[in-house]
């Protein structure tokens, strides 16, 4: 077997502009932060972002990366909407198409199945097809003649994805309480690159968890970045939680454009382990708690 180790640089060189890439974890949890951190630093544009979107949403809108959002929410969990997300659907600047949580699922299935649509029941009833009228229905073929809606499949170019722990071959490891949808991302995916707290040797894997927690196998993965604390601002539980001070910092800057060049300037126009040194003293400074 052959080692995927690779830097987030490397992995971002690997992009094109007006791909479409998914992001794996779920609002505020688990997001692949140091990746997308390495995105808004690049000359990438015009993506397609799919997501059930957090504060990656929010960095690669206010870095003008997005042309199109795919997305069943965009929350910060403890603050219910992102800002950056707020501004850009307010203003109508960033293509959207607004999925239930289950039919985001659902199309992202489908495209790991290779197939072009999977009948649902998610959406129907609601505003959905209204607000994206390219959607069909499909009628059962079986006694029953029920109507679905014809979820069509989510591909995509890219998936990006972190976990507590992988080995250099891909295999990776969830030890918190939930997997999100990370593997249907990579599945979906004609490439996956996959951020990690920790390198570890495979056999290490098995040894502290449950087997049932490697949902991401090397098969799914084509490069592995290690990242410590390369979710933060997000939660990587249990390695650590969200870091609700600095996500207050956070929506707080993005609501004005003084404030917001600021904390650009201190935080993100530098490489990861400036943004890492950054972080590690404002939690040293008097009065912080992550």
């Amino acid at each position: 077997m052959q080692h995927k180790l690779m830097t987030a640089a490397a992995v971002v060189a690997e992009l094109r502009p007006g791909m479409t890439i998914g992001i794996g974890g779920w609002g505020s949890r688990r997001k692949p932060m140091s990746l997308v951190r390495a995105i808004c630093r690049s000359d990438l544009a015009d993506l397609t972002v799919v997501s059930y979107g957090g504060p990656d949403v929010g960095l690669l809108l206010a870095a003008a990366k997005v042309r199109k959002l795919v997305y069943g929410f965009v929350s910060l969990d403890s603050i219910p909407l992102e800002p950056h997300f707020r501004s850009a659907r307010q203003a109508g600047t960033v293509e959207v198409a607004e999925y239930d949580e289950g039919m985001l699922q659902w199309g992202l299935y489908a495209a790991s199945c290779r197939l072009p649509f999977l009948p649902t029941r998610a959406g129907l009833g609601s505003d959905v097809p209204r607000l994206n009228p390219a959607l069909r229905t499909v009628r059962s073929p079986y006694e029953d003649g029920e109507e679905l809606l014809a979820m069509p499949a989510v591909h995509l170019d890219v998936a990006l994805v972190h976990a507590n722990r992988a080995d250099g071959f891909g295999n990776a490891q969830f030890l918190g309480p939930d997997p999100y949808f990370d593997d249907l991302f990579c599945t979906a995916a004609d490439r996956a690159y996959l951020s990690c707290e920790k390198v570890v040797h495979t056999s290490d894997l098995t040894a502290a968890a449950p087997v049932q927690m490697l949902r991401i196998q090397r098969w799914m993965v084509t490069g592995v970045v290690e990242a410590p604390r390369g979710a933060h601002f997000t939660s990587c539980e249990p390695d650590y939680g969200r870091d609700e001070a600095f996500q207050r910092e956070y929506a707080s800057a993005a609501t004005d454009p003084a404030a917001w060049a600021g904390f650009r300037a201190e935080y993100l126009d530098q490489e990861e382990a400036g943004y890492q040194a950054a972080i590690a003293a404002r939690q040293a400074g008097p009065g912080c708690t992550p």
